[in-house]
């Protein structure tokens, strides 16, 4: 993975997240060079300095985006605006869940995100998905080609900890299965995005529950084959969306960005200053996304987030992928995953290695190398 800030490996994953889903790498050290030194003095401190620089550049994308609108350039305006998106949730991401400019910046980069699909002409659209008594918002995009008789397959694509719909969106998954005649649904499932941020959902363990909504409103589309639908998730995701699909018997495949078998056993070896951690103020954000009141209550929660004894009960076809030098989830934590899943017909194990890319954490040196392997294996099925 790319180390911009080399002694911290959260503030590096962060520009590693903003060059994967569109940031050009000369405006991202024009953001990031005057935080080298603040970088050095930990994960935590530093990080308003951090979102300040981000959110100021990102405004400056905007200011030029509404100058290229106002003289009849929309097409120019659009990339601006998708970058702009990008920095702002960047910035956003990093920060402490009481930092009030933070709703600001994620307020900005969703605007940011519709007028880039608006001026760029993208074939994506925000949608509802009812979801118990209320709904959780989600991006639907779709092929350029015709609309196939019963419609189109679909994958539904799921935010690990602290990614966000606008990220899975610019991923290169979505583009990939898009390439390949595949829609995809990016979610914002409770605990994640919108869902945590302007609606006050929490993440659950039973994943079945919001995946099942998304399976529902699909099944509601004349533009979708239902009986096509898959499941797939990164990061977290890779522990969402195999307990999906195991209790969800509606999805027809589930494909894993990046394994997260025992999630709870991994908090207890964060507890011993094992390994990285995605985000800074890492206990004060597990906590916000679960909706847990102190650190002995999210403790005590977390090990219903494993999928042992789960994934024995996934019964259509299963890819796992993982990076050997994933350093948030260890390989002792990914293998079981596949190994354990002995009721899919077609499973498959695969490691990304540093010669062919993809081999950090959900990709984060190069995603255009797993988000190509799932889609043709999606597509091969699918």
């Amino acid at each position: 993975m790319y180390r911009y800030f080399p002694s911290n490996y959260v503030w590096s994953l962060s520009v590693s997240i903003a060059m994967n889903c569109g940031g050009l790498i000369g405006e991202i050290d024009q953001i990031s060079a005057s935080l080298v030194n603040e970088s050095e003095n930990g994960d935590d401190e530093g990080t308003e300095k951090f979102f300040r620089a981000w959110v100021d550049f990102a405004d400056t994308l905007v200011a030029r985006a509404e100058s290229e609108v106002a003289v009849g350039y929309p097409l120019s305006a659009g990339p601006l605006y998708a970058r702009a998106s990008v920095y702002y949730l960047v910035a956003e991401r990093m920060q402490r869940r009481d930092y009030a400019p933070r709703q600001v910046a994620y307020r900005n980069s969703v605007e940011a995100l519709k007028l880039a699909i608006e001026h760029n002409g993208e074939r994506a659209e925000y949608v509802e998905v009812p979801y118990e008594g209320t709904s959780y918002p989600a991006i639907f995009t779709w092929p350029a080609c015709p609309i196939p008789e019963g419609g189109w397959p679909v994958m539904v694509f799921c935010n690990g900890l602290d990614s966000m719909k606008e990220m899975l969106y610019r991923l290169g998954l979505p583009a990939e299965l898009a390439r390949r005649g595949i829609a995809t649904l990016c979610v914002d499932q409770p605990g994640t995005g919108a869902s945590l941020r302007e609606l006050g959902l929490p993440a659950i363990h039973d994943s079945e529950r919001w995946a099942g909504a998304a399976v529902d409103y699909l099944d509601g589309r004349p533009d979708v084959n239902a009986d096509r639908i898959g499941m797939s998730g990164v990061s977290l995701g890779g522990y969402y969306a195999p307990r999906a699909a195991a209790f969800e018997k509606r999805f027809a495949l589930c494909a894993v960005w990046g394994a997260n078998y025992n999630w709870g056993e991994l908090q207890l070896r964060r507890l011993a200053r094992e390994g990285e951690n995605p985000v800074p103020h890492y206990w004060d954000h597990v906590q916000w996304v679960f909706g847990k009141r102190g650190l002995d209550e999210f403790l005590a929660f977390a090990p219903s987030m494993s999928l042992e004894g789960v994934v024995e009960q996934i019964t259509v076809p299963f890819l796992v992928t993982h990076g050997e030098e994933d350093r948030q989830i260890p390989m002792d934590l990914a293998v079981p995953e596949f190994e354990n899943a002995t009721a899919s017909p077609d499973r498959e194990l695969k490691i990304f290695t540093a010669a062919e890319g993809g081999s950090a954490h959900a990709g984060a040196d190069n995603e255009s190398v797993p988000a190509n392997y799932i889609a043709d294996w999606v597509a091969a099925r699918l």
